[in-house]
């Protein structure tokens, strides 16, 4: 008899991904190698919170890189937000070393302010994580966001009408190299959580997840809901549709702007406002996008409001003064010449 099916379903979710990472870094087993020239096998990290995402997530890394010839390893984040956070990361440890996963470490981390107490963690978790794959010398790390992370990322990007790269939603593979992997992202919460029941895991339920005073709590809890009622049955899955359809659409513009930025430049490499104004509006945006932050402007901060301010001193010149951005970057227009750095 095989396995339960949503076990058998995230762990080919695994599968596939392990199998990409192989192919593109040309690590393969080497069998036919002699003992002593065999390179020590390849390392692959999954990131554990101890909710159902990330152990279903573990367990199924934990069955299936060894038959790939792959080491799998984990790391869980302390954030230190509420009381006993470091004792449930030992716990998380000890689970992630009876599945058979080494190395495991857990991780403290000091959480800022910067953007809203669930951008600040984010922030740090993803510093913790990058540092570990360094120190392990890991080929990548798993994430395991479901369709319904994906379906809750689409709805806060509308709500903060941060355009269409926002409405893409978290990419399957993202990071430094593609360090990061998501194979969930075609599966639903549930399956995660069934799986890990048919295995008998146990798994932690963060506090913050059903907490009001978060916004993607509310979403979860409040908003998918109501509009699951409204529209019926079928909103995750079309949410998470419509990220795939709006990434392949900002590939594209980001390719496009790529290659017209260049020919947008004088010969001293400041932007000419003319040729600016005769390329579409989607394309000469993420030009300026490109260039604020090429300046020192945070991406995390920068947003569509300050990039439209920008596209006015083009579009809209009525000799208007300096647009000032995040990362103390100054934009402004000077002799038909957009000239854009930290003031």
């Amino acid at each position: 008899m095989g396995p339960h099916p949503a076990v058998a379903a995230i762990r080919l979710a695994v599968r596939r991904v392990l199998h990409d990472i192989l192919t593109e870094h040309g690590t393969h087993r080497t069998a036919e190698h002699p003992p002593h020239e065999r390179p020590s096998p390849p390392l692959v990290l999954v990131a554990c919170s101890g909710g159902a995402d990330s152990i279903a997530l573990a367990s199924a890394l934990a069955f299936e890189a060894p038959k790939l010839g792959i080491r799998a390893g984990g790391i869980t984040v302390d954030h230190g937000l509420q009381p006993g956070s470091a004792l449930r990361a030992e716990e998380v440890v000890l689970r992630l070393r009876a599945l058979g996963l080494d190395p495991v470490e857990s991780v403290a981390v000091t959480v800022g302010r910067d953007g809203g107490p669930e951008a600040a963690a984010r922030d740090a978790r993803y510093t913790a994580l990058d540092a570990a794959a360094e120190r392990h010398g890991a080929l990548a790390i798993l994430l395991g966001h479901t369709r319904d992370d994906q379906a809750e990322t689409v709805l806060l990007g509308l709500a903060r009408g941060s355009g269409i790269r926002s409405l893409s939603g978290m990419a399957a593979v993202s990071g430094a190299d593609g360090r990061y992997r998501r194979p969930f992202l075609q599966l639903d919460r549930q399956t995660a959580r069934k799986a890990c029941m048919a295995q008998s895991l146990p798994v932690w339920d963060d506090p913050h997840n059903a907490d009001p005073s978060y916004t993607r709590s509310r979403l979860r809890h409040e908003g998918l809901p109501a509009l699951e009622k409204a529209l019926g049955k079928g909103v995750v899955e079309a949410l998470a549709r419509t990220a795939q359809l709006s990434r392949d659409d900002a590939d594209a513009l980001d390719a496009w702007a790529g290659q017209a930025e260049a020919g947008v430049r004088d010969a001293s490499g400041l932007l000419e406002c003319a040729k600016l104004y005769a390329l579409p509006p989607a394309v000469r945006r993420r030009i300026l996008r490109r260039a604020a932050i090429r300046a020192g402007a945070p991406a995390g901060s920068l947003f569509a409001r300050h990039i439209e301010e920008v596209d006015r001193l083009i579009t809209g010149w009525r000799g208007q003064g300096a647009i000032n951005l995040p990362g103390r970057v100054v934009a402004q227009r000077q002799g038909g010449r957009l000239v854009i750095r930290q003031g």
